[in-house]
């Protein structure tokens, strides 16, 4: 019989490249004070210890698990490869903003070839492999418990995308498909998206976001324009 598993995709909470700072390089950002504030409360939403406490490796994303890990102490800690897609490479240089990234950005989606690789970055097709290997990770893992994942915005409507469309090896039209999904799906700092796989044929479900553990945070702070360029 297949585990039921439950998951929260946690988003890392307001970084200082959401703020329009600039940064040094895709995984350097780290939390505003703002930031740190939203995290903290992300860890308050918690009913139980986490069976699980999971992280990207970028600096954003460990600083909002630590607020959850002091909390639970005693849960275990992993990082996995749920880093947000960096599909600009070269382009999102050092000490520069997100305005300054854009046009790079939009050059990258109106070319829409998942298989390109942009100046040492990740491709589409690579993302959604990466996103695959994450699903099926989870599916496998023997904890019983929630299991926290504390990761990205894009990296999240990949894998909300992928199981809403069954994609694993796209083309152009799937690629396009998803910038048109990405540009219609906001998902605030430090939303939560919470995955769960009962007994059945159909894997991993996906259950509503919600966001009443950040209640109190203007709405306007909650959500980040530049989440359209680079998370």
């Amino acid at each position: 019989m297949t585990k039921v598993r439950r998951v929260w995709l946690i988003r890392h909470g307001q970084s200082e490249s959401n703020a329009g700072l600039p940064t040094n390089g895709p995984g350097a950002s780290p939390l505003t004070e703002l930031g740190r504030r939203q995290a903290a409360r992300v860890a308050e939403a918690f009913s139980a210890p986490p069976a699980l406490v999971v992280s990207s490796s970028f600096v954003r994303a460990r600083q909002t698990a630590e607020a959850t890990i002091e909390r639970f102490p005693h849960a275990p800690y992993e990082e996995w490869p749920v880093e947000e897609f960096t599909y600009l490479g070269q382009f999102h240089a050092l000490q520069t903003t997100t305005e300054q990234r854009r046009p790079f950005a939009e050059a990258y989606w109106k070319r829409c070839d998942p298989s390109y690789v942009n100046g040492g970055g990740e491709s589409f097709k690579a993302l959604i492999t990466r996103v695959r290997s994450f699903l099926d990770r989870l599916a496998g893992r023997p904890e019983d418990g929630l299991i926290a994942v504390f990761t990205h915005g894009l990296f999240m409507k990949a894998v909300v995308w992928s199981l809403f469309t069954g994609v694993t090896d796209p083309g152009e039209a799937d690629m396009r498909a998803f910038h048109h999904f990405h540009g219609v799906c906001d998902i605030p700092n430090c939303a939560i998206i919470e995955l769960w796989r009962p007994s059945g044929p159909h894997g991993f479900r996906i259950v509503g976001g919600e966001m009443m553990h950040l209640a109190g945070t203007p709405i306007a702070t909650q959500h980040s324009a530049s989440t359209t360029i680079l998370d």
